[in-house]
């Protein structure tokens, strides 16, 4: 059994341990100890465990230390309770180490659902998008009982563009469950939700994920883990972590790697023991913290929180603050708790539940839900600063409003500031013309989103490249760096090094990962760089590399960085394109269209080899004449380029836009950048 051992006790001393021993830094934790420790599963249940050192024997209780140290400091504690059967928790993790996964096995394991029913995977990913994508975009609640204690489950996103959600949801909860691929090991985004939770105070629960994967390496996994807990500046008593072995997909958890039980029971006393209840002031005033949003269309605004001090009930009056001066009043019509995979109606809510809150249609992320006649409210959410900008537009092309629904600007900037009520970490401001709006955003892929959903609810528009978003700091320019890791095979190893920095990218790491021959690169980069990088390393690896990246901080502007090599093959005239004029333009590069495809003039048509643009003509037909051929001649067309939405945002430069309808998805270049020339 895997177990944290406290070395501050005087009481307890070993021969393997210097006793000047300091425990800050790096040092056999905890498993390099993990040979030495070993108990069946059923030490669960038992008060004590004894360890064997040579011909001594040491009894040590068993403990999770981090429940007592991550305990928040508030005022008046004497009044404070602990309720024991309730356990909030968030499961943060990197992209693809398995988190929703792992929430379906605890879902079914728990009885949430019948024997007979049809469950699809990844159920708590429920939108669209997220199930095309295979990622989670949206936080998520459920709960689940176990041995008569109720534990709420929020699943979160594992990209870092989506940090916002993370950073609000630990708000809600006491404690995380830390979710570790067997082989990676910490990635960029678990260093950033990691460092979140540990700034919360909460209690950690590591879970090394996929220990059946042939390369899996489990020691170095948590010892990598307690690294960054060092690195983070964890409390001593935060970095004894209880850690906890997992196959997610199969349901199956242990305390060593090689003795996994059948089932997550293990998992399930981990969050049990480790993570305290929450700390409540049950007969205090009226506090919840309206953490995250939702829309129904019969019961409108949906406002869900943790209950932090007093009872809610049904129908009561209350007082919603968004700061100390500015309150106002209104009431409750319907409460809901979250049981199993469903929300359920209840009269009351006693402190400590995650709650949904309905009556209060212009309810805000971040406003407190108070006492009516002593309430007050509760700190603000605070969430990081955007790093990236687009610019979103009106569809100005020849095809507008063919396909869409809403085209004007007051549709789009409408649509844009509803989207500040649930996206915390996004921003809107007006742009230099009536129709023009800049987004900022944590991210490319953040931004991306947002464009995917507006085109599915029938919104038709236009939007640049995206930028940096640099600051001046004392004369000085600084641009936003990040931290990129390359997992690549050694064979393409020299094509990704070099591209990167062309990139001005600078190596800060690298080490073999696994048995397979992968290689992991770390590069601290600046968010320039980055811009259009993602196919440009597919392209260098085959395929073959995975390319993750965080926010690091803002560093000096690194110079200028080329981030395309090739121009653009633009049409110069309005009409249909035909096979003629596309089997002569396929030769100057490759086509994004084949024939029969409507085109206008300043459309991108293509990728030309060379750099430049060249404008060619894809509708030109074959001149008919009255001679007359043994044989028509038979025309060999390649397969046209198909570019996903965010393949043409990485794809397009300063002077060019991307058209955005539900139907298409086409580039054009910037009748304004045109327009600029012309007058020069």
């Amino acid at each position: 059994m895997e177990m944290a051992i406290s070395f501050h006790n005087s009481s307890f001393k070993s021969p393997f341990i210097n006793p000047n021993f300091n425990p800050k830094p790096k040092f056999l934790f905890p498993t390099q100890l993990s040979g030495l420790i070993s108990s069946p599963l059923s030490s669960f249940n038992s008060k004590t465990t004894c360890l064997k050192f040579g011909s001594r024997t040491f009894t040590k209780p068993v403990k999770c230390s981090v429940s007592q140290a991550a305990q928040p400091a508030i005022e008046k504690r004497s009044q404070l309770k602990r309720r024991s059967d309730i356990r909030n928790i968030a499961i943060v993790a990197h992209v693809d180490h398995g988190k929703t996964t792992l929430v379906d096995a605890m879902l079914k394991q728990s009885k949430v659902f019948r024997d007979n029913q049809f469950v699809q995977e990844r159920v708590m990913d429920s939108n669209d998008l997220e199930r095309e994508r295979g990622i989670t975009i949206l936080s998520k609640n459920t709960s689940i009982t176990y041995k008569d204690t109720k534990i709420n489950i929020i699943d979160t996103p594992g990209h870092s563009d989506f940090g916002g959600e993370v950073e609000r949801i630990l708000n809600m909860v006491e404690g995380v469950l830390l979710v570790v691929d067997s082989v990676e090991g910490p990635m960029p985004q678990t260093r950033f939700v990691l460092k979140k939770a540990l700034e919360f105070g909460h209690a950690v629960v590591v879970v090394v994920n996929k220990i059946d994967r042939p390369s899996a390496r489990p020691d170095f996994v948590i010892n990598s883990t307690f690294e960054l807990f060092i690195e983070l500046n964890a409390s001593d008593e935060q970095c004894d972590f209880q850690a906890i072995y997992a196959i997610g997909i199969k349901g199956k958890a242990g305390l060593s790697a090689d003795n996994l039980a059948e089932d997550l029971g293990p998992l399930f006393e981990s969050i049990i023991r480790c993570i305290p209840g929450p700390h409540i002031d049950k007969d205090g005033a009226l506090q919840m913290l309206a953490t995250n949003i939702e829309y129904d269309e019969h019961k409108g605004r949906i406002a869900i929180g943790r209950l932090h001090a007093g009872v809610l009930q049904k129908g009561m009056e209350v007082r919603v603050c968004t700061s100390e001066d500015s309150c106002r009043y209104a009431r409750i019509s319907e409460l809901f708790v979250y049981e199993k995979f469903s929300k359920t109606p209840v009269e009351r809510v006693e402190a400590g539940d995650i709650c949904a809150v309905c009556g209060i249609e212009d309810i805000q992320i971040g406003e407190t839900i108070a006492d009516k006649a002593f309430g007050k409210p509760l700190p603000a959410i605070k969430v990081e600063e955007p790093t990236v900008k687009m610019a979103f537009s009106i569809n100005t092309s020849p095809f507008v409003g063919r396909e869409g629904k809403y085209v004007t600007s007051r549709n789009l900037r409408d649509r844009l500031y509803r989207e500040l009520e649930r996206n915390l970490a996004m921003r809107v401001e007006d742009g230099e013309t009536a129709d023009t709006f800049i987004v900022s955003g944590r991210g490319t892929l953040h931004i991306t989103i947002l464009i995917e959903n507006m085109r599915r609810e029938g919104y038709e528009f236009m939007v640049g490249p995206p930028k940096v978003i640099n600051k001046k700091v004392a004369d000085k320019l600084l641009e936003p760096y990040e931290i990129a890791t390359v997992e690549v095979p050694e064979e393409h190893m020299g094509a990704v090094v070099e591209l990167l920095g062309r990139r001005r990218g600078q190596m800060i790491d690298m080490q073999g990962v696994g048995a397979e021959g992968t290689t992991l690169l770390k590069y601290k980069i600046p968010t320039r760089g980055l811009l259009g990088l993602r196919n440009a390393i597919l392209t260098a690896s085959r395929g073959t590399a995975i390319l993750n990246t965080i926010f690091d901080s803002y560093g000096p502007w690194a110079g200028d960085i080329v981030t395309r090599d090739q121009g653009s093959l633009v049409a110069f005239e309005d009409g249909s394109s035909t096979s003629y004029a596309i089997a002569s333009s396929q030769e100057r590069g490759q086509m994004f269209i084949g024939p029969g495809t409507e085109v206008y003039k300043g459309q991108i048509v293509g990728i030309h080899q060379r750099p430049g643009d060249l404008s060619l003509n894809v509708c030109k037909k074959k001149a008919a004449t009255n001679v007359r051929s043994n044989k028509e001649q038979t025309v060999v067309l390649d397969t046209p380029l198909d570019y996903s939405l965010d393949d043409c945002i990485e794809y397009i430069q300063e002077d060019e836009l991307v058209e955005v309808t539900p139907s298409s998805i086409r580039m054009c270049k910037n009748p304004k950048f045109a327009a600029a020339k012309k007058s020069r």
